[in-house]
């Protein structure tokens, strides 16, 4: 794990962290609801936003390091059994065949796509995320949108804070130096809240019909997608399914033996 933080990586996080403190520090030292809370004693809703602050900074850093589900080797055989067995278990006229990743020379399991960031094919592969420095895949997703979820949280309760502790003074001059800090701070937690919004929007809806950024994006080209209908995902299985299965299945899917054209009644997965 050390090894990871101090990768390419380590100065995004860096600033992250670092990003993090700094406002929450401004929201904490100025006079908004929080300073007036702690000086009446009231300590309830300053120790509820520092708690929802640091799981957020935990959570960023358990997203950021986690393995997103890279493939170290041929999983066909070291997963499924033999060759006969994958056979009698893949329905071989409606599912592709699997394909050799070029670059690390390793068999993809369906859904898999090789990150050329991380140097390694990721199972279900959503996105390489430049903010966490990693990349968002089988293993790593559900967490990530627990994520943005409690990043959110955070952020909308930091633009209330920093709103409250707006100050009116005489002239313009005197209104921007008593207000510098928490403008600077605005600046920075407005737009977030937009990005982080649409993030969290973007990939909820995805997690309904249960397919990745890369698949939504790229499906003319990815082969188990580009013979299918323009509204057709041979995995999809219904919202609430998809929800279920996504958020509380924590083992690795079979895709190769859920892939055909009519949806079955549940999901067939199997343990790493």
């Amino acid at each position: 794990m050390v090894q990871n933080i101090f990768r390419s990586g380590f100065l995004v996080r860096a600033a992250h962290t670092v990003l993090t403190w700094v406002i929450t520090l401004i929201l904490f030292l100025h006079n908004t609801d929080l300073r007036q809370c702690e000086e009446r004693g009231e300590l309830q809703q300053p120790i509820l936003f520092f708690l929802l602050v640091v799981l957020s900074v935990l959570l960023y850093f358990a997203v950021s390091l986690m393995d997103p589900g890279f493939v170290l080797s041929d999983t066909v055989k070291g997963i499924q059994g033999s060759n006969e067995e994958m056979e009698k278990m893949i329905p071989q006229s409606s599912t592709p065949r699997l394909r050799r990743c070029g670059y690390c020379l390793l068999q993809q399991p369906m859904r898999a796509k090789h990150c050329q960031t991380c140097k390694h094919c990721v199972r279900r592969f959503d996105h390489h995320c430049p903010w966490i420095e990693n990349c968002v895949g089988e293993r790593n997703h559900r967490w990530f949108i627990v994520y943005l979820l409690v990043q959110l949280l955070a952020l909308l309760w930091a633009l209330f804070i920093a709103l409250s502790g707006i100050s009116s003074t005489i002239t313009w001059n005197l209104w921007f130096r008593a207000n510098g800090f928490l403008l600077a701070a605005l600046a920075v937690v407005g737009p977030f809240c937009v990005v982080v919004s649409v993030l969290l929007g973007c990939h909820l809806y995805l997690v309904s019909i249960n397919s990745t950024t890369w698949e939504f994006m790229s499906r003319h080209r990815i082969s188990y997608l580009k013979n299918c209908e323009d509204e057709e995902n041979p995995f999809d299985r219904g919202v609430l399914c998809n929800l279920w299965d996504f958020f509380c299945i924590c083992r690795t899917m079979a895709w190769e033996r859920v892939y055909q054209k009519q949806p079955e009644p549940c999901l067939v997965s199997i343990v790493t």
